[in-house]
C-alpha cells in the first residue's frame, strides 16, 4: 500500500469531492479516482457510497479514514524526525502574520535566521488573529503572531510588543490638530475598522461601548493601507497601532486616544500538544533571543 493512496483518500474526504481534491493536489480527477479504486481493491471494501448524489463514506470508509489519518500523521512525524537528523540542512516553517503590525524587525529576524540556515524555507500567511489561532490549532501553521489574550490551555506563547492604538483622521478634520482625544468625543464619527477576523475589531467596539457609545461603522478591511486611503478620502476615521502610524503618509494625521486608551499586545503562539519540528523550535529560540536583545538595547 502506497502512503499516497491514503493521503489522496484523506484529501477527497476533506473536500468531499474528487474534482476539488484533484485540483488541490494538482493532479487529474481520473488519476485520483483510479488511486481510490486501487485502494478499495487492495482493502477489499468500498470506501464511498456511490449510489448517492452527494459523496458519502461507507461504514468501512469511516473506519479506514480514522486509521489513515493516524498513519499519515506518523509518516509526517517520521519525515520531521529524519529532517532533525540532517542538522537543519533542510526544513520548512509555516508562520501566520497579521497584516496590521509593523513587520520590519520581524522580517529582519527571519532574514538573519535564513542566513544561518539557508536550507530552511518559510511560508508566510497573512490573516487576522482569530484565523491564525484556528490554523495553529489545526496544525495548518507551525507558529503564528496574534493579539493577546490567547487560549493558554491550547497554546504556548511569548509576547514581544505592547503599544497603543492611535486615531487617524484627515488633516481637514476639526479634531486633526489636537494633542489627544477622549474616546467619547468620537461618538458621532464614522469608523473604518479591520474586519471581524481581527481581534482589534472586537476590542475597538468594546472600548467604544465602555466610553458610552456604539461606533457607527461604515466600512471594514483587512489591509491597513486601504484603511489609510479611505481616511485620506474623508470617508471616516480609524484606529491603528502606533507602529503602523509611523508609516502613514501626510494625507492623514494620527492622534493619541485617552479615557480609555486602547492597547494591544502581540505574541507568538504554537500548539501545546502538536509536534514541533526541530527547525521551528530553533527558529523560536532564535527569535526569542533577538527580541530579548532588542529589549535590552531599548532599556
Amino acid at each position: 500500500m502506497d502512503i499516497k493512496h491514503l493521503q489522496y483518500f484523506i484529501e477527497v474526504t476533506n473536500f468531499n469531492s474528487f474534482s476539488r481534491a484533484a485540483d488541490h493536489l494538482f493532479i487529474t480527477q481520473p488519476t485520483i479516482s483510479k488511486m481510490i479504486k486501487n485502494l478499495e481493491a487492495e482493502l477489499g471494501v468500498a470506501l464511498f457510497d456511490r449510489s448517492r448524489k452527494k459523496l458519502a463514506l461507507t461504514d468501512a470508509g469511516h473506519i479506514i479514514l480514522g486509521q489513515a489519518k493516524l498513519i499519515n500523521k506518523a509518516f509526517q512525524n517520521l519525515e520531521t524526525e529524519l529532517g532533525n537528523l540532517l542538522g537543519l540542512k533542510k526544513g520548512h516553517i509555516r508562520i501566520g502574520l497579521p497584516p496590521i503590525f509593523d513587520a520590519h524587525f520581524f522580517l529582519k529576524i527571519i532574514g538573519s535566521f535564513h542566513e544561518l540556515y539557508p536550507g530552511i524555507t518559510f511560508q508566510l500567511v497573512e490573516d487576522g488573529s482569530k484565523k491564525i489561532e484556528e490554523d495553529v490549532g489545526n496544525n495548518l501553521l507551525d507558529v503564528g503572531v496574534i493579539v493577546l489574550p490567547t487560549k493558554n490551555d491550547i497554546f504556548q506563547h511569548f509576547s514581544f510588543i505592547e503599544e497603543d492604538l492611535k486615531l487617524i483622521l484627515h488633516p481637514s478634520h476639526p479634531l486633526a490638530y489636537r494633542e489627544e482625544i477622549r474616546l467619547a468625543e468620537l461618538a458621532d464619527e464614522s469608523f473604518i475598522l479591520f474586519n471581524k477576523d481581527f481581534v482589534l475589531h472586537d476590542r475597538i467596539i468594546s472600548s467604544c461601548n465602555s466610553a458610552g457609545f456604539n461606533p457607527h461603522i461604515i466600512s471594514e478591511s483587512s489591509q491597513w493601507s486601504f484603511i489609510e486611503e479611505m481616511v485620506a478620502w474623508k470617508l471616516g476615521v480609524s484606529l491603528l497601532p502606533e507602529s503602523i502610524c509611523r508609516h502613514l503618509t501626510k494625507d492623514v494625521r494620527s492622534i493619541k486616544v485617552i479615557n480609555p486608551s486602547i492597547s494591544w499586545k502581540l505574541a507568538i503562539i504554537w500548539g501545546k500538544n502538536h509536534y514541533l519540528s526541530y527547525a521551528a523550535k530553533e527558529w523560536l529560540q532564535f527569535t526569542k533571543g533577538q527580541f530579548q536583545e532588542l529589549w535590552e538595547l531599548e532599556h
